[in-house]
């Protein structure tokens, strides 16, 4: 169809004031075509960039979408092309304190908002079976890829959605022996930049306060402080009745029971931010001081430890990173590119101290 037909009969609508069915309620692709004096098939083909439309209409049909609210009909697209352009964040709703979960959101909706994909939140609580919000995504095709996090070493998500062969992420890693697609930070790195910085600042008995034993980066966390520990000479002081998935009144109360000890840590490496919180306030439970007493270096996705302690030293998570690189993964993977080559790690910066 030529991009100029119809724009007659749509000038002398326009002058009328007759406004395209659905123009008062949701946009549509007439509403479009209604508006930049265009047939529909031709607005259809300059939304999805077809080569044979021309820059300068492209340009226009796609700003006027973008003016108009325009989205497409999720429905009609998926009779069309099989496809739900959805992508689908099994998320955890107990996820940790500081932002985690915002910023997750907004890095992958920032990427996502380049493609034709929109994203979804799929929650469960720890108290149910993670397999089941990605069941229900598979069985009922509610979405075109998933991206899962609290990634476990021999993850039965991960099993599944092999198994189905269905396009999906995981922020973490696995050790099922099969490459996939993954984003992760780099938690071994981090624990071994924690504990020579304790040592640094003349730090002896270190504490490590890490996530549950059965997320994988426990396993990279530990590893790291443990041979890190064992190549200094420095000895570890037990610090397992919490997680940093405990309450912060659990925590306190834990740390609190641990600084009373006669062997008390002189250092802790603490694996999230908030949990960091509830490290402090136990240590001035006690009696004692933060950077005379004891000193931690505490890993934080929200920069807000400085501005609670100065005296704390961390090592920043970016967490928006993270979920741009999750989306990209997706999309790439969807698109068919191969798992192996969708395989990404974020180091650690530096510790840092308070102005740094």
């Amino acid at each position: 169809m030529d991009e100029h037909s119809d724009t007659g009969a749509k000038e002398i609508n326009r002058g009328r004031g007759i406004v395209p069915e659905a123009q008062s309620g949701r946009p549509t692709l007439k509403t479009i075509a209604f508006m930049t004096g265009l047939g529909v098939t031709t607005v259809s083909r300059a939304l999805k960039d077809a080569p044979e439309i021309g820059e300068e209409t492209r340009r226009r049909v796609q700003l006027v979408a973008r003016q108009v609210g325009y989205r497409p009909n999720r429905a009609g697209v998926r009779l069309r092309t099989g496809k739900t352009n959805v992508i689908s964040l099994v998320l955890n709703t107990d996820e940790q304190i500081g932002g985690f979960v915002s910023d997750m959101i907004y890095g992958i909706s920032e990427q996502l908002a380049q493609t034709p994909y929109h994203l979804i939140v799929t929650p469960y609580s720890r108290n149910n079976d993670p397999l089941e919000p990605v069941r229900y995504v598979v069985e009922t095709g509610s979405a075109d890829g998933v991206i899962i996090s609290r990634t476990e070493p021999d993850d039965k998500r991960v099993h599944y959605l092999l198994e189905h062969g269905f396009p999906f992420v995981t922020h973490g890693r696995t050790e099922i022996g099969v490459e996939h697609a993954s984003h992760d930070f780099d938690n071994y790195a981090f624990a071994r930049e924690g504990v020579r910085k304790l040592a640094e600042l003349g730090r002896r008995r270190l504490a490590l306060l890490g996530p549950p034993s059965a997320l994988s980066y426990h396993h990279h966390m530990r590893n790291g402080f443990l041979d890190t520990m064992s190549e200094i000479g420095l000895a570890e002081v037990p610090f397992n009745a919490v997680t940093v998935d405990h309450s912060i009144e659990q925590i306190r109360a834990r740390t609190l029971q641990m600084m009373q000890r006669p062997n008390r840590p002189d250092g802790i490496v603490s694996g999230a931010g908030g949990a960091t919180f509830a490290l402090v306030a136990g240590i001035e439970d006690a009696g004692l001081r933060l950077g005379r007493d004891v000193d931690i270096v505490s890993k934080q996705s929200a920069r807000l430890l400085h501005l609670f302690r100065p005296e704390l030293h961390v090592v920043n998570e970016d967490i928006r990173h993270a979920g741009r690189e999750l989306a990209r993964s997706i999309v790439a993977l969807i698109a068919g590119a191969p798992a192996a080559s969708l395989r990404s790690l974020s180091q650690p910066g530096p510790v840092l101290a308070r102005g740094e």
